[in-house]
């Protein structure tokens, strides 16, 4: 039960994370909201050091580094096609791939599901896809450039999830230290690589900071519910992060919540019942 609302709890932070750092994506270029936010994120982790703890193994630093590379590519690529649009269309596609990859490999290492958790792991899936698809996304036509980068995002938030779950139990926030290190590296490498292209626009400070901390939060939250609990389940209830995203635009940019959506939310609720009694 407490890795379950230690998930909640981090798709919460990432829905956050994600609707403020696709709106500062909108007024600057991608890797300018990336190059505040992966920084913003990594003083949060060190703050937490003392508090949580860290431990540095050569695992610790292996797993972190690749855990960093991927968040780098998934802070990217999230965010350009969140600008991109159509969203309704696209988060669905980057959730369900974000959250396939971690239960295949959770499978794969032998983890079990009860059934209950039969049940509720493909009803979460369908939550998934119901509470990211917006008003007219049946309509909406994304171009292929988008669905490419919903794809990469995807699997790229799932490798992040993965790597980190590979990481030691006893290390702390060393993981994630380690990772957004690597992660504002490559990524602050990328923008003075690409700067003449980066346009004049400056990024959106708050917001992007503020994205970057509640990322960390919310990785930090996974770390805890993955250590406690089956990757599997940990990682689809992470991928419910789009209801954060749908109820901040509803509340903040007044966006219309469809009937699908309400539906979702309330497969979702279903879902997470059911899984909590595995």
């Amino acid at each position: 039960m407490i890795a379950l609302l230690m998930a909640l709890a981090s798709s919460l932070a990432y829905g956050c994370a994600d609707f403020l750092g696709g709106l500062g994506a909108r007024r600057a270029h991608v890797l300018r909201t990336v190059m505040v936010a992966a920084p913003a994120s990594l003083v949060v982790e060190l703050l937490l050091w003392p508090v949580l703890g860290a431990s540095f193994s050569t695992g610790v630093l292996v797993w972190g580094a690749a855990s960093g590379v991927a968040s780098a590519a998934a802070f990217t690529l999230l965010y350009r096609t969140l600008a991109l649009g159509p969203m309704n269309v696209l988060s669905p596609v980057t959730a369900l791939v974000s959250a396939m990859l971690p239960v295949i490999v959770g499978l794969a290492q032998g983890e079990h599901l009860s059934a209950a958790g039969l049940v509720g792991l493909p009803l979460a899936l369908v939550a998934v896809v119901l509470v990211s698809a917006g008003p007219g996304a049946a309509s909406a036509r994304p171009s292929g450039t988008a669905l490419l980068l919903a794809f990469g995002a995807g699997a790229a938030i799932a490798l992040q999830l993965i790597c980190l779950h590979q990481a030691p139990s006893d290390s702390g926030v060393a993981p994630l230290i380690t990772g957004r290190a690597v992660s504002s590296a490559v990524t602050l490498t990328a923008a003075a690589v690409m700067l003449r292209r980066l346009g004049e626009e400056r990024p959106a400070y708050a917001l992007s900071a503020a994205a970057g901390m509640l990322d960390s939060v919310a990785n930090l939250l996974f770390l805890l519910a993955a250590r406690s609990g089956d990757l599997s389940i940990v990682a689809v209830i992470i991928a419910l992060y789009p209801a954060g995203t749908v109820l901040l635009a509803r509340g903040v940019l007044r966006e219309r919540i469809a009937r699908g959506q309400l539906a979702g939310l309330g497969t979702a609720a279903t879902a997470v019942s059911l899984l909590a009694l595995t």
